[in-house]
């Protein structure tokens, strides 16, 4: 099976016809557009690459999905998050307070690492999407300063995590611990973790096979889409908008 390559009109392939090896290609070229974007996620596609390649499109099988009634948060965790429900932790969690910052944090390269893959013209997209209204931040901040985070894609009752950063222990933990519950108040109860790794392994994440993800992907995101707006979310996962 070969790869498609991608002109300005031409739409994506099936996903199912991803390479087994490397890891779900499944096609190369186009843009970055949103409406590419949403066209590529809706689909259970996402684009990945590195610099001086082109755009690279993938569909991996198994693909690792959180169902947030398993989230599983371990000992410490669990108990940050209790202090955070009882107004005791010095943390408050916020969605689309900080969209830029935290696209940044994410795209700097992590110890031992040379590079990003949230190249520039990622970002730039990404951005455009943030502003079209389908992606969002979910950041923990701690005295007036940005300690974590997460953004990631939100198409009807689903969401597509992207990239999370941490500056101070478990603060990016506690976003994406009140994401799930925010997508478990108000979604099809699924996040997106793209790749199987052991961080999101031991939060309750698991392998599904990708008939099974597509199949989730096109229920969930028929469902009405998520209350997002910008504000506080608690630890019970309830969105209060920063008018309110």
């Amino acid at each position: 099976m070969r790869l498609t390559l991608l002109g300005p009109d031409t739409p994506f392939p099936p996903a199912e016809r991803a390479l087994r090896e490397p890891d779900g290609l499944l096609a190369v070229g186009g843009d970055l557009s949103v409406a590419r974007l949403r066209a590529a996620y809706a689909s259970g596609i996402f684009p990945w690459y590195s610099e001086g390649q082109p755009i690279l499109w993938w569909s991996p099988d198994p693909r690792m999905l959180l169902r947030t009634a398993n989230f599983h948060p371990g000992r410490q965790l669990r108990k940050k998050l209790n202090r955070l429900a009882a107004g005791t932790l010095a943390m408050e969690v916020r969605v689309d307070t900080a969209f830029g910052e935290v696209l940044e944090a994410c795209a700097a390269p992590r110890d031992g690492q040379p590079g990003t893959w949230i190249l520039p013209p990622m970002q730039r997209a990404y951005r455009a999407w943030h502003v079209a209204g389908d992606v969002h931040s979910v950041e923990t901040w701690i005295d007036g300063r940005l300690a974590g985070g997460l953004y990631g894609v939100a198409l009807g009752g689903m969401f597509f995590g992207e990239s999370m950063f941490t500056r101070v222990d478990d603060a990016a933990k506690i976003a994406l611990a009140c994401l799930a519950r925010f997508v478990e108040r108000h979604g099809a109860g699924l996040i997106d973790c793209q790749q199987d790794t052991p961080h999101m392994a031991r939060m309750g994440a698991a392998p599904v096979a990708r008939t099974a993800f597509l199949a989730s992907v096109r229920e969930a995101i028929a469902r009405p889409a998520m209350p997002w707006a910008r504000g506080r979310l608690t630890a019970e996962g309830v969105l209060v908008p920063a008018s309110a």
